[in-house]
C-alpha cells in the first residue's frame, strides 16, 4: 500500500494541550477503501464488498516508529510509522514521517497521565469517515539500525521486551 495515501495529524501535544488528556492521532486514508479495509480485516475477506468481515482490535495491532538516520545527526531526522498486525507480524499501513511530528507526541502521551502508564488514541478513517478506533498504551520507537530506543518508547509498566 502506498505512503502517500496516507494522511497523519495529531491532537493534544504542544502548548494547547490538555493537560490530562491523552493525544489522538488521526491517519487519514485516501485510496481504495476495500485495500485497507482487507489489511485491518487481517488479509482475508469473506465477501467481495468486505461488508461483515471483522476488523482486528487494540490487542491485535502495534504502533511504531522506524527512524532512518541517526536521531543525534541529524536536524530533523526522518522515519516511518508503521501499524502492524501483532499476529502475523504484517505490516497493515506505513506512512513517513519525522522525529520532530512523533516524539513530542509520545512525550504528551507519557505526560498525559498521572499513573507513569502512558495511553493515546488512534483513529482510522477512509476519506473522512471511521474505519477504527484505537487506544493504545505502547508505542516503541527504534533507531536506524532497528534497536529499541526504550527511553523514547511508551512502554507500559510491567511489559518485558
Amino acid at each position: 500500500m502506498r505512503r502517500d495515501y496516507f494522511d497523519l495529524t495529531v491532537e493534544g501535544v504542544g502548548d494547547g494541550a490538555g493537560s490530562r488528556s491523552p493525544p489522538l492521532v488521526r491517519i487519514d486514508f485516501h485510496g481504495p477503501e476495500e485495500l485497507l479495509r482487507e489489511q485491518f480485516s487481517g488479509g482475508e475477506s469473506d465477501g467481495a464488498d468486505g461488508e461483515g468481515d471483522d476488523l482486528l482490535t487494540a490487542d491485535e495491532v502495534d504502533v511504531a516508529f522506524r527512524l532512518r538516520e541517526p536521531l543525534d545527526e541529524a536536524d530533523d531526522p526522518e522515519g516511518v510509522v508503521g501499524v502492524t498486525n501483532r499476529y502475523t507480524g504484517d505490516f497493515i499501513l506505513e506512512l513517513n514521517e519525522t522525529a520532530t511530528d512523533v516524539l513530542p507526541f509520545i512525550h504528551a502521551a507519557r505526560d498525559a497521565t498521572d499513573d507513569g502508564d502512558a495511553r493515546y488514541r488512534v483513529e482510522i478513517d477512509v476519506d473522512g469517515e471511521r474505519l477504527v478506533t484505537y487506544d493504545k498504551d505502547t508505542f516503541l520507537v527504534y533507531d536506524h539500525e532497528g534497536n529499541l530506543l526504550r527511553s523514547e518508547s511508551l512502554i507500559p509498566s510491567g511489559v518485558e521486551l
